[in-house]
């Protein structure tokens, strides 16, 4: 017969190998994650990875990552990855928003091995909820949860035990700082690929700007631009007709960025062939405000002050499509506005302009 001594010997011993054997396994887990994730791998591969080893690792039928969005009120989480044992045939499984809730609430580990049981739960979860038990730790970075890692429905009877916990929460710790510098990259490349589309923009517009002042004896002409951001909607242009007359145009374009820079190049082209053709200053606007109407989104549109200047004459025919009043300054310090004219450019198709001209 084996002595108390030799019993406990045996006891103490199967329990250090156990704690051996658990430890191995941490190492192991963490180790394929570690390894596994490079820095070429998008947010979406490097959540699916973690999934894929705590479903394995921990004997679950399904696991899933939720990410935090501050900025969605309503629906705060989002869930990046659902993966599941191969060897069950289940729909993916949804968190509960009582039991999100509660570890946005607690920032603690939540461990329910009966779900329908549990006082805190068991009113607001259905009876035919295929959720028997659950492990979700929360994922912090800097004190901050930015999401969180839950596994559902442990293998063994059981059920989810202070180890699994302690394990989740280890991969948990590993896994916040690599999801949160993936999300960051993504979010600095987007800000890139901004900021590069801006550049662009930038350059299209000021391509589009006169190059060289026309002259038209017995006047002066200017104009210049400043944007207040990096690019704006502002545009101006100077057209020469023939030695007396010079059409010139003001405009602001609705929106920022390239689609921006694109119509100013498409109203510019657009007002450029009208005035060579000499159509009259109001036939050139409306038959703008038809091709921008038929040939972009209906929340694009610009606003034009479109004139033509005769020298032989002295007189100024313009016509103003919602643009910012104009000032007709004369020698004796008297201010005209110059508003005749009719809606901004790209509303209505069949909308009639009007012109005027003014010494």
């Amino acid at each position: 017969m084996e002595t108390q001594d030799s019993q406990d010997s045996d006891s103490s011993l199967y329990k250090e190998n156990l704690h051996l054997r658990l430890a191995v396994e941490e190492l192991s887990i963490l180790n394929d994650i570690s390894t596994s994730i490079t820095s070429t791998q998008s947010i979406q591969q490097i959540v699916d990875l973690i999934i894929k080893k705590c479903v394995k690792h921990l004997k679950v039928e399904q696991g899933a990552v939720l990410l935090l969005e501050e900025k969605d009120k309503v629906h705060p989480f989002h869930t990046m990855v659902r993966e599941q044992d191969s060897m069950y045939n289940v729909l993916p499984y949804r968190l509960d928003s009582q039991l999100a809730g509660w570890i946005l609430k607690n920032k603690s580990p939540l461990l329910v091995n009966n779900l329908l049981e549990d006082d805190r739960f068991k009113s607001v979860i259905e009876k035919d909820s295929p959720i028997q038990s659950i492990l979700g730790v929360p994922l912090v970075v800097k004190g901050k949860i930015i999401g969180m890692l839950n596994v559902f429905n442990k293998h063994t009877d059981e059920g989810f035990t202070s180890e699994d916990q302690r394990l989740l929460c280890i991969i948990a710790t590993q896994s916040a700082q690599i999801i949160e510098n993936a999300r960051l990259y993504v979010e600095e490349q987007a800000l890139l690929k901004i900021k590069e589309e801006m550049r662009i923009a930038k350059t299209i517009q000021f391509n589009l700007l006169p190059k060289t002042i026309p002259s038209i004896q017995g006047y002066d002409l200017a104009g210049t631009t400043q944007p207040a951001a990096e690019v704006g909607g502002d545009y101006f242009d100077f057209i020469s007709i023939d030695e007396t007359k010079i059409a010139f145009c003001l405009g602001d374009i609705s929106g920022k960025g390239i689609p921006a820079a694109i119509l100013m190049s498409s109203l510019q082209a657009s007002i450029r062939s009208q005035a060579k053709i000499n159509n009259t200053v109001k036939d050139t606007v409306s038959f703008v405000n038809k091709l921008l109407h038929e040939n972009t989104d209906p929340e694009r549109f610009a606003t034009i002050l479109y004139g033509m200047l005769d020298s032989s004459n002295n007189r100024l025919t313009y016509c103003n499509a919602g643009h910012n009043d104009a000032f007709l300054i004369s020698v004796n310090k008297q201010v005209t506005r110059l508003k005749k004219g009719g809606l901004i450019l790209g509303m209505l198709p069949d909308h009639i302009y009007e012109q005027e001209s003014v010494n």
